[in-house]
């Protein structure tokens, strides 16, 4: 543990200009930093056993910036004005109501379709399989119910859809 103290203290203050320089960001270099100081205390005796300590600070400080920028990259931050749409969530619970009593509404076939494969899980292959059909056979059994449950949607609850697909407005079924 000595010879990694020893190191580190020998490259701490060049790896921190180092970080800084490639992230921009003080505080973003110090966890950085201190990442980098972890990784090596898990090397333990390894550390001690390395050709040149500095060398490999360094790359292991290049692939960790190499991690966050890729990180980053994926994320995108969110204005904090960004309002939230309440309609679509609220139209979609209400709508839910409407739902097992025009799924009941359905033939057997269809209904069962619906609920094994997109209610309970079950994947089309395991359909298929129960049913003694081949999988294209099932994933067309599959796509013509949800396409007859659809149109049933919007025929009794009066459901329509956005531009994207997605439930826009509906009219509540009275008993």
């Amino acid at each position: 543990m000595n010879c990694l103290m020893t190191a580190w203290h020998r490259h701490e203050s060049e790896l921190r200009g180092w970080l800084r320089g490639r992230l921009g960001d003080p505080h973003d270099a110090e966890d950085l930093l201190q990442d980098l100081f972890l990784k090596a205390m898990r090397q333990d005796k390894k550390f001690c056993q390395l050709a040149n300590a500095r060398a490999w600070l360094f790359e292991v400080a290049r692939n960790a910036i190499a991690d966050r920028l890729r990180l980053k990259k994926d994320q995108v931050e969110l204005p904090e004005d960004l309002e939230h749409e309440a309609d679509e969530p609220a139209a979609v619970d209400s709508m839910a109501a409407c739902l097992p009593r025009a799924l009941a509404e359905l033939a057997e076939e269809d209904r069962e379709a619906i609920t094994r494969c997109d209610l309970q899980g079950m994947s089309q292959r395991d359909y298929a399989r129960l049913k003694g059909l081949s999988l294209p056979g099932a994933k067309s059994r599959v796509q013509r119910a949800r396409k007859r449950l659809r149109s049933h949607l919007t025929d009794a609850c009066q459901v329509r859809f956005d531009e994207s697909g997605r439930i826009c407005c509906f009219v509540p079924r009275r008993d």
